[in-house]
């Protein structure tokens, strides 16, 4: 078995969630006591948070990539950034280790089109939904069709994941608001909707709707359940 690395505590609320799917995961699929072997840091999300708003990623970058090495250095054979968001500076932190990144973008893509879903909607925060790091990737690396919420909507949908989900608040309002917009983007023509953030799954389950919701934080955690496991070799760098 291949060791895990993730990144986390952006917010440490979905994190847990990473580190509850991988193992249950590899339970799954080994029995018995197994377990996933994980190396993890955990960084404070608090000046990570005010860079992004400032909009320096370059400060982000600087975080995030010393503590990707020293994941590297915990002897993890891969790593995942667990959050969407922050793959804003993926191509940074890659180019710090010499380890695989696994995308979060492109796991949730190949989920989609394993579905044979062409079109889909994208949640998450302002940064996911408006910059081209994300959708970009995946318009134009899988050729899918990508629906975003009018701006107020994205404006909400931003600041319930900031102002209650990273805090571990769970309002059946802020639920409401974000089914309206979930239908919403069906309604553009939708065929699924990506929780492009990592905490969105926390308010949102697929219990709540009948539109296919697909939850990034279990796609990621499956795909590196299949990537530790697999006897094959890791992508390289």
């Amino acid at each position: 078995m291949k060791t895990i690395g993730l990144l986390g505590g952006m917010s440490w609320e979905s994190t847990q969630e990473y580190y509850r799917a991988i193992n249950v995961k590899v339970k799954e699929r080994l029995g018995d006591l197994h377990s996933a072997k994980i190396a993890m840091v955990s960084v404070d999300f608090d000046p990570i948070e005010r860079l992004q708003h400032q909009g320096d990623w370059e400060g982000t970058a600087r975080i995030l990539s010393e503590a990707a090495r020293n994941i590297e250095a915990a002897g993890a054979d891969f790593l995942l950034i667990c959050t969407n968001t922050m793959h804003k500076v993926a191509p940074e932190i890659q180019a710090s280790i010499h380890i695989p990144l696994l995308h979060i973008a492109d796991a949730t893509a190949q989920a989609v089109l394993g579905k044979g879903i062409k079109t889909v909607g994208l949640l998450g925060t302002a940064f996911t939904m408006e910059l081209p790091f994300y959708k970009k990737r995946l318009q134009e690396k899988y050729k899918l069709k990508v629906k975003i919420p009018e701006k107020s909507d994205r404006h909400m949908v931003h600041e319930v994941i900031y102002s209650e989900l990273c805090l571990g608040k769970i309002d059946p309002a802020s639920r409401k608001e974000y089914l309206r917009v979930i239908d919403d983007l069906a309604a553009q023509g939708a065929e699924a909707v990506i929780f492009g953030c990592t905490e969105i799954g926390l308010l949102v389950k697929q219990v709540d709707t009948s539109i296919p919701l697909l939850d990034t934080v279990d796609i990621h955690a499956q795909e590196a359940v299949e990537w530790a496991l697999n006897e094959t070799a890791l992508p390289s760098v």
